[in-house]
C-alpha cells in the first residue's frame, strides 16, 4: 500500500502499534506510532492527513476506533474490510456522523468487494428491478498472507447474511442456489459454495433486488483452511503464526481473479458483468490508493458510501485499465 501511494506521488504517513515493523514498510514515509485503543494517539496520527487508509484486521476487532477517529478529526477514510457484520455496523452507526462532519467514508475497497460492488451495479442497472443477483468469485494460484487467513476465518466465524424476498435473514442452514457456475467465455463448470461476501451489504444500497447470493469456487476451501476452521478460534493465532508470512513477489504476480455479476430482472431480462485482473494484493493496493486519491480530490459526497455510490463505476474501472483490469457488461434477452 505504501509503495503504491508513493508511486502515485502521494505524501504518506504510516501508523500502527509496532514502530519497528512500521519502519520496515515505511519506504521513507513518516512513522507515527498509535494503538487503535488509544484515541488521542490516533488523533495525533491522523493530524494533517487528507485520507486514512485502514489496512489492519480483523476489522470487527480493530475497525471501529479508526472510523471514529477519522470522523472526529475530519479525515476521509477508506478501508479494505469485508466482514459483513462490521460493514453493516459502519453504515448503520456512522453515516449520520460522517455527513454532519463532512467526512467521506468508503469501506470495502479491497480487490474483491470494490469490483463486485461496481460490476453488480453496472449489470443491475441494465435490467433492474431485479428478481435475482448472483455474484461469483474465482481465484487461481492465490496464496494468502497470515493477515488474509485471519480475516477470512473471522469472516466465516461471524456467519453469513442472506437477502431473500426483500428481507435480511441469517444464511445458516440455507442451501446455496447455484451449486455450480461456468464463467462467461469458459466451458468448464466449477463447483461452488456460499461465501459471506460484503457485497450483500453494499450492493443493496444502490441496486434494487429481491434476492442476492454470493458464491465462490469451492476450491478456495482447501484442506488447510478447513482444518483451521475446525479449530477453536483462540487457537488460530498459534497455528497461523507458524505459516509463511505471505507469498513471494513471484507468486503474488501470478495470482488472478475473476468476479462475475449475473442480474435477472423481474421481467426476465438478463445482464452479466465480469471483471478480471492479476496480482490480488497488488490490485488491492491500486484500488485502495485510487479511492483515497479520489476522496482527497473531493469526488464523493459526505457520509458512509459503498464504492459504487462514491464513484462512477465505469469511469473508475476505465481509469484502472493501465493496471490490466478487464471488464465488460453484456445485456441479453429474456
Amino acid at each position: 500500500m505504501t509503495a503504491e501511494a508513493h508511486r502515485r506521488g502521494l505524501d504518506v504517513v504510516v501508523s500502527g502499534r509496532d514502530a519497528s515493523r512500521l519502519r520496515e514498510v515505511a519506504e521513507g514515509a513518516e512513522v507515527r506510532v498509535a494503538d487503535v485503543n488509544d484515541t488521542p494517539a490516533l488523533a495525533r496520527a491522523f493530524d494533517g492527513c487528507d485520507v486514512v487508509i485502514g489496512c489492519a484486521g480483523p476489522f470487527s476487532r480493530v475497525g471501529d476506533p479508526v472510523v471514529r477517529a477519522a470522523i472526529t478529526t475530519g479525515v476521509h477514510n477508506v478501508d479494505t474490510y469485508a466482514e459483513q457484520p462490521f460493514l453493516r455496523r459502519v453504515f448503520d452507526t456512522y453515516t449520520e456522523q460522517a455527513e454532519q462532519a463532512g467526512v467521506r467514508v468508503v469501506p470495502a475497497v479491497g480487490f474483491d468487494i470494490l469490483l463486485g460492488d461496481m460490476i453488480a451495479h453496472l449489470a443491475g442497472a441494465r435490467v433492474e428491478p431485479l428478481e435475482e443477483l448472483t455474484i461469483a468469485y474465482q481465484t487461481n494460484d492465490f496464496d494468502m498472507t497470515q493477515g488474509t487467513i485471519r480475516s477470512s476465518l473471522q469472516v466465516l466465524l461471524d456467519g453469513d447474511l442472506a437477502y431473500e424476498d426483500d428481507q435480511w435473514r441469517p444464511a445458516e442452514g440455507l442451501a446455496v442456489r447455484r451449486t455450480s457456475f461456468t464463467l462467461p467465455g469458459h466451458s468448464t463448470e466449477r463447483m461452488t459454495a456460499r461465501w459471506p461476501g460484503a457485497e450483500i451489504v453494499t450492493v443493496l444500497r444502490h441496486v434494487r433486488a429481491r434476492r442476492v447470493e454470493i458464491i465462490t469456487d469451492a476450491a478456495v476451501f482447501t484442506p488447510e483452511l478447513i482444518s483451521l476452521m475446525r479449530l477453536p478460534a483462540d487457537q488460530w493465532d498459534a497455528v497461523i503464526g507458524q505459516l509463511p508470512e505471505g507469498p513471494s513477489e513471484e507468486r503474488r504476480a501470478v495470482a488472478d481473479f475473476t468476479i462475475v455479476a449475473e442480474a435477472v430482472g423481474v421481467d426476465g431480462r438478463r445482464a452479466t458483468g465480469m471483471a478480471h485482473a492479476t496480482d490480488i494484493y497488488g490490485s488491492a493496493a491500486v484500488f485502495t490508493v485510487e479511492a483515497a486519491r479520489r476522496l482527497a480530490a473531493g469526488e464523493a459526497k459526505a457520509g458512509v458510501l459503498s464504492p459504487a455510490q462514491a464513484f462512477d463505476p465505469a469511469a473508475f474501472l476505465e481509469g484502472l485499465a493501465w493496471h490490466g483490469i478487464e471488464w465488460n457488461v453484456v445485456a441479453g434477452e429474456k
